[in-house]
């Protein structure tokens, strides 16, 4: 119901904004900006603090919104609490390993679609974006059936090599592709007697390395963040990813909230340094392509 509201603050805002003269236009507009941002900024400010206060600080009314002096005594306490490293190493190999073949499998299939005319790509490609309106519950069952007949339950594999070539990065491979790849590069390149594979890895990938960051951060913080899929098959302890240590921290005796905002903390921070260094590729991948025709 909040979210609902907001929306229609939202687009409130926006049609009041459509009708202020010209001149004003801009100033109103970061105004608008500057207040989203605030907005989204403000649960991860709160949650940083929370991280350096102690957990009868952060119910204390009202509520410090600074910094405070507790950030050794909840590290130690998470050491103590516990196995931060294991599960952060876990988290990070299942979410690279699933990355880099998202890129590979997905660059692949959107640039088939893309450049190569073979009978039935229309159909099939409609059928692959059918499967985007299929909601992921409704495979759940069907999946962890699969995966045990695989016998991959409690397995790294169960995590990664599943969805490694899915329908949206083929699509959003294959939109850029389209309208991004040179025909006539690519038909010097035949001339130059280069193969398909040489064209593909020395030629189009280089070209099309903004969707490749585009796409990398996406699935990089979806599978970080994932939480149903390792709850559902991950059994052994060491095996956890960071979502599910988080959730072991959760009790109902009583959470130490300040030790869990900075375990939490510690979570977002690689999402945060992934971001800010291919954050120039992600935008250009969002908005422009390199090569046009």
């Amino acid at each position: 119901m909040k979210i609902f509201f907001f929306c229609l603050l939202l687009i409130a805002v926006i049609v009041l904004i459509s009708r202020i003269p010209k001149r004003g236009t801009k100033i109103a507009l970061y105004a608008v900006l500057i207040i989203l941002a605030v907005i989204m900024i403000f649960p991860f400010y709160m949650m940083f603090a929370m991280s350096t206060h102690a957990t009868s600080e952060i119910y204390s009314f009202p509520p410090d919104l600074l910094f405070g002096s507790r950030t050794l005594e909840n590290f130690y306490k998470m050491t103590a609490a516990v196995n931060f490293p294991l599960s952060f190493l876990n988290s990070t190999i299942v979410s690279l390993s699933y990355t880099v073949l998202v890129l590979l499998f997905c660059s692949m299939g959107g640039y088939a679609f893309a450049v190569y005319d073979f009978p039935g790509r229309r159909q099939l490609f409609s059928l692959l974006l059918v499967t985007m309106m299929i909601p992921w519950t409704a495979g759940i069952i069907p999946w962890f059936m699969l995966m045990s007949k695989f016998g991959w339950v409690n397995s790294f594999k169960s995590l990664i090599i599943p969805g490694c070539a899915n329908a949206f990065g083929i699509y959003w491979m294959r939109q850029y592709c389209s309208k991004n790849v040179s025909r006539s590069l690519m038909e010097a390149a035949r001339i130059d007697g280069c193969s398909e594979w040489t064209i593909f890895f020395r030629i189009i990938a280089p070209v099309i390395q903004p969707a490749y960051a585009s796409l990398g951060i996406m699935q990089f913080v979806n599978v970080w963040n994932d939480f149903m899929q390792p709850l559902l098959m991950l059994r052994d302890p060491d095996k956890m990813t960071l979502p599910l240590l988080l959730k072991t921290m959760v009790s109902d005796r009583g959470t130490d909230i300040g030790t869990l905002m900075f375990t939490s903390s510690c979570a977002v921070l690689p999402l945060l340094i992934v971001f800010l260094f291919a954050s120039k590729y992600f935008l250009s991948g969002l908005t422009a392509g390199a090569v046009k025709e």
